[in-house]
C-alpha cells in the first residue's frame, strides 16, 4: 500500500463486507487499520486476493466508544452542513422569487435537494456499508427527479414573458450562497470520510460551488444585456449538473 491508487483498491474490494466498521489508513508506513465486527477471516482472505503483500500485524478488541466517537464526529459534521445549506436554500428561494431570477430559485431547490440529502446521511451514520449505499442511491434518485422537475419549469419560463431579473440580488446572494458551500465542503473534505453516503454529500457540494459561481457570472450578463436569458441560461445549466450529479451518486451507490 504505497499509494492513492492502491487505497482506493482496498477500500473498493472491501467495500462490501458488512462487518467492516471503518478503515484508517497510513500510507507512509504502509498499515491499515480495520474496525470490524466477528473474526477477521474473510477480510484477510480479501486482502491477501489483491496481492500486494498483505500480513497481520496484530488484532485486538477495542472499546465501542472509539466507534461512538467517530461516528459523532461525522454526525457533527453532517448536521453543521444540513444547517448551512438548508439556511441558504430559504435565503435563496426567497431572493429568487423576489428579484424573478430562476437562477436563484433553481440554486435554492438544489440546496433543499442538499439539506435533504444530508438528513439521509445522518441516518447512515454508523450503519453498515450495504446501507450507506442504498442512502446514497435513495439521495440520488431524489435529486435526479428534482432535476427534472426544474428543467421543466426553466422551458416553461424560456417559452413564457417575464421582466429581467433583478442582477444585484442575484449576485450578492449567490456570493453569500458560495461562501456557505465553500465552508461546507471544507467540513466534508476536512473529515476525510470515505463512505458512499459522505462522498454523495461532496458530490452535492461542488456541484453547488460551480453552480453559485454561474449565478454570479449569469447576473453581470444581465446587467449588460438588460435580457432575461442569462438568468434562464444558467437554470438551465444548473439543473444539468444536478442531474449529472444525481447519474454520478447512483453509480457510486452501486
Amino acid at each position: 500500500m504505497d499509494c492513492p491508487a492502491e487505497e482506493q483498491l482496498i477500500r473498493t474490494k472491501l467495500d462490501g463486507i458488512s462487518a467492516i466498521q471503518g478503515l484508517q489508513f497510513d500510507i507512509p508506513n504502509r498499515q491499515l487499520e480495520i474496525y470490524h465486527w466477528d473474526s477477521y477471516e474473510a477480510i484477510l482472505t480479501a486482502l491477501d486476493s489483491l496481492q500486494l503483500g498483505t500480513k497481520l500485524l496484530s488484532t485486538h478488541p477495542i472499546e465501542a466508544m472509539d466507534t461512538v466517537e467517530d461516528n459523532r464526529r461525522q454526525s457533527r459534521v453532517l448536521w453543521q452542513v444540513l444547517t448551512i445549506n438548508f439556511f441558504f436554500f430559504a435565503l435563496e428561494i426567497i431572493s429568487g422569487f423576489m428579484a424573478g431570477s430562476m437562477g436563484l430559485i433553481a440554486d435554492s431547490l438544489d440546496m433543499l435537494a442538499d439539506s435533504i440529502v444530508y438528513g439521509l446521511s445522518l441516518l447512515a451514520v454508523g450503519g453498515t456499508v450495504t446501507r450507506k449505499k442504498k442512502i446514497a442511491g435513495a439521495a440520488g434518485y431524489f435529486q435526479a427527479v428534482l432535476a427534472a422537475l426544474g428543467f421543466a419549469e426553466v422551458i416553461r419560463r424560456f417559452v413564457g414573458h417575464g421582466e429581467a431579473p433583478d442582477f444585484q440580488t442575484m449576485i450578492l446572494i449567490s456570493f453569500f450562497a458560495l461562501a456557505g458551500n465553500a465552508g461546507c465542503l471544507y467540513l466534508l473534505q476536512k473529515s476525510k470520510r470515505q463512505e458512499a453516503h459522505m462522498q454523495a454529500s461532496m458530490i452535492f457540494t461542488s456541484m453547488d460551488v460551480i453552480a453559485n459561481l454561474g449565478v454570479i457570472v449569469a447576473g453581470a450578463f444581465v446587467y449588460l444585456t438588460g435580457s432575461k436569458l442569462p438568468d434562464l441560461i444558467i437554470g438551465t445549466i444548473v439543473f444539468i449538473l444536478v442531474g449529472r450529479g444525481a447519474q454520478r451518486i447512483l453509480k457510486l451507490s452501486k
